[in-house]
């Protein structure tokens, strides 16, 4: 999420960012071109919205949501990088059209709400592909993969799968730097990418990065 709002604000678009949880400052969930809300700004939300969030009573993460979206409405974003919270099919983040819908990599993870098996969790994140919008599946196994592939044909939507797209090579990593070859598997050209969010894992997160920006 981090990278591909890195990506588009570097292009030069007015670009909001929603991600949870926080480390430090709860601001750190809501940004805008990389700067966190103020915290006037969510005092004020608060205040003004107190007697519906008493009345309806929504879950911490459901008034964070839709305290990121009034923002990002009231500064006029114009594209914004919503991270979901738990799965996707019922995650409060849902409510919204994207313009494309981003899978990372599935695991056995919140299995308690999710599901037991790596397919059902799928079918809990499949839940954020739209009608007619571009999937890119970050990662993706035997079971996975045929579980994003149907709900893609379900809702009419062109799937990519990241691994498909580009060859990725690990080149060098240091504390502070990753460096990775990506090669484009239709006409083999080669670039090279330097993050300074080192992890080996990254050798994936850049890949459907960059898949996502060529759509």
């Amino acid at each position: 999420s981090h990278m591909l709002a890195a990506v588009l604000q570097e292009q030069g678009y007015n670009v909001g960012l929603y991600t949870s949880p926080h480390l430090v400052d709860f601001r750190e969930r809501i940004r805008i071109n990389g700067k966190p809300v103020s915290k006037q700004w969510v005092i004020d939300f608060v205040e003004k919205n107190k007697t519906i969030i008493e009345e309806i009573e929504p879950s911490f993460f459901e008034v964070t949501v839709g305290m990121a979206f009034d923002y990002f409405f009231s500064e006029q974003v114009d594209i914004a990088v919503i991270e979901t919270g738990l799965g996707g099919r019922l995650d409060s983040t849902n409510v919204i059209n994207p313009e494309i819908s981003i899978i990372t990599n599935i695991g056995l993870d919140h299995t308690h709400i999710l599901g037991n098996t790596i397919e059902q969790i799928a079918g809990e994140k499949a839940g954020i592909i739209k009608n007619d919008t571009p999937v890119v599946i970050g990662k993706a196994n035997a079971s996975s993969r045929k579980v994003f592939t149907e709900k893609a044909g379900d809702t009419k939507s062109s799937i990519f799968f990241a691994d498909e797209a580009y060859q990725s090579e690990f080149i060098n990593i240091t504390p502070e730097l990753i460096s990775i070859q990506l090669t484009n598997r239709i006409n083999h050209k080669t670039r090279t990418f330097e993050a300074d969010l080192p992890g080996l894992y990254q050798q994936e997160n850049i890949a459907t990065v960059i898949t996502a920006i060529d759509i």
